[in-house]
């Protein structure tokens, strides 16, 4: 998520196997890409490193694996096929919306990483001028959500070897961290909160960073994926209670409830004490927790909207734009691939944090009729087309059964 313009370039995909895959896979995937200002790294299919190169160009990021969409709660139940049903059948429409979807996945940095720029200016002017008050517009605790659901999401996409999401996912930990770090500056943030969250988020960026490069000792990641997995469940409840205080009485015991119940169940997990299906709700709760995280920021930030009209000048429309053009240029990919939670997490970002917040920005007068009406039928126009191109490269007979597909399955 936020400098200059990217430049992609061509990725092609190569697998070890002749029966296609997602994009989400556990296997590893020989790459050889341009990606944005942070270098595209390459995994051989024996899972040694090696550095093809970098190449600027105009291009956008194109893929040249084929793929068979299903449907998926989680990107754990994509499955290796070798024949695909007739509908399915790889004609031009199918394989162009292949190709467009991963551009669009790719272009989505664009405005990640302009994300919070306006925000991180606004801010600074804000803080030169002595208008700490100004800063109160931005909940840290709906920051918090948003930036511990991008740290966990970077673990979940690094396991399935998604190197665009990762860079996503975490150039939206940085970004968000910068803003944080004004809001302590500021005082909207108290500071204990602020060391304790710059701590946790060192100490992730380095293990995911050493575990994208295999540098990392496999013990020492299980134990990584249990903390965020108790971080993640401790945290939820906790903040969502928060959220509405005064309203609701300010305690800490819905964080404890949660940390204890998911203690106990992580430490059954790895003494395999579990049956099966609990097992892999385990596997899957992490993500889940990450992307209801992510997705409370915009919660936040619209209630406390409603609680403090006045603060919201302190708001930023392009950021807000930019969210929803982000989030938004993820939907086709993540329904092209009938990933359900990568739909959803996208799908609540562009509707509620982006275009939700534009809808307070314009119902308080901080934005033009005609800036909020381009907004929005751009947006329902994306939306549309999304949906009919799915259906016309799938070959279905209605855009609402590509929406079926992802909830329930083909």
């Amino acid at each position: 998520m936020a400098g200059s313009l990217l430049l992609f370039g061509k990725i092609p995909l190569h697998t070890s196997r002749p029966s296609n895959r997602y994009s989400f896979s556990s296997e590893r995937r020989s790459l050889e890409s341009v990606f944005s200002p942070t270098t595209h790294f390459c995994q051989g299919i024996n899972g040694n490193l090696n550095f093809k190169g970098i190449f600027f160009s105009g291009q956008s990021i194109r893929y040249s694996y084929k793929l068979k969409p299903v449907s998926s709660l989680s990107s754990e139940d994509a499955h290796p096929v070798s024949e695909e049903p007739d509908h399915l059948k790889r004609g031009k429409s199918f394989e162009e919306w292949t190709s467009m979807t991963a551009k669009f996945a790719g272009a989505a940095n664009i405005p990640f990483l302009l994300l919070q720029l306006p925000q991180i200016v606004l801010n600074t002017r804000n803080l030169l001028a002595g208008n700490n008050s100004a800063l109160l517009a931005i909940p840290w605790l709906g920051m918090l959500t948003g930036l511990l659901g991008n740290l966990s999401l970077v673990s979940y996409f690094i396991k399935k070897m998604e190197t665009e999401a990762v860079v996503v996912q975490t150039l939206g930990v940085i970004s968000t961290y910068v803003v944080m770090l004004q809001l302590a500056m500021g005082q909207a943030m108290p500071l204990p909160h602020f060391i304790a969250t710059s701590i946790v988020v060192a100490s992730g960026l380095i293990l995911n960073f050493t575990k994208y490069f295999n540098l990392l000792n496999l013990k020492i990641w299980h134990f990584w994926e249990d903390f965020i997995t108790v971080a993640g469940l401790s945290t939820l409840p906790q903040v969502m209670w928060s959220t509405f205080v005064p309203y609701v009485p300010n305690t800490i015991l819905p964080g404890i409830i949660a940390f204890v119940s998911a203690v106990i169940a992580v430490v059954m997990a790895r003494m395999g004490k579990l049956p099966e299906k609990g097992v892999k709700f385990m596997g899957l709760i992490s993500g889940w927790t990450a992307t209801l995280l992510f997705m409370w920021m915009a919660v936040a930030q619209m209630w406390t909207n409603l609680l403090n009209p006045d603060n919201i000048k302190g708001l930023s429309a392009v950021s807000m734009l930019l969210a929803m053009i982000g989030n938004g240029l993820m939907i086709p990919r993540a329904l092209f691939i009938r990933d359900f939670m990568w739909f959803v997490g996208s799908g609540w970002g562009s509707v509620f944090y982006g275009w939700g917040n534009l809808i307070c920005l314009y119902c308080f007068n901080s934005i033009s009729r005609e800036f909020f009406l381009a907004s929005t039928l751009s947006f329902l126009a994306w939306i549309g087309v999304t949906f009919w191109r799915d259906a016309q490269a799938h070959g279905l007979g209605s855009p609402l059964t590509s929406l079926k597909e992802l909830v329930f399955g083909a």
